[in-house]
């Protein structure tokens, strides 16, 4: 009887704090991500075949429980990003971190010249579609 109740704790804290460090990302978080992303892949606005994307690498130290460092891609982008933060299908920036190692810098342009998402939001909460170059992360409507 000990040796059960033993075992059935072990694996209750196993369960516990192994599953606290894990890719898992809860329910709640994906909720919100959907809603923020307005149900479009946030590199080339498809709409169909969507995965949730750590933005900084669950192997960079990127979270699953924080929905700022979750986004939607459809899935030829996210395996294109991969380990990296460029999807090479459409040479864009969709990612952060692990970048810092030069595994992949765009062969047409120069790093400080790729357009990025904006940063600004729309009047209905969802994130800004438009592309741009500006320092400050936002396009001219934001």
């Amino acid at each position: 009887m000990m040796k059960k109740l033993l075992l059935f704790f072990s694996l209750f804290f196993f369960c516990l704090f192994g599953f606290s460090q894990s890719r898992y990302i809860p329910v709640s978080i994906k909720k919100i991500v959907y809603s923020r992303d307005g149900g479009a892949c946030q590199c080339c606005g498809n709409t169909s075949s969507l995965e949730y994307d750590h933005i900084t690498p669950f192997s960079c130290g990127g979270s699953s429980t924080d929905a700022s460092n979750i986004q939607l891609l459809c899935m030829s982008c996210n395996r294109s990003k991969s380990n990296s933060c460029y999807c090479k299908i459409h040479d864009r920036k969709v990612g952060t971190n692990c970048c810092s190692n030069g595994s992949y810098k765009s062969s047409s342009t120069s790093s400080s010249n790729i357009a990025q998402q904006c940063f600004g939001t729309t009047k209905k909460g969802s994130r800004c579609r438009n592309m741009t170059k500006n320092s400050s992360g936002r396009c001219h409507l934001h």
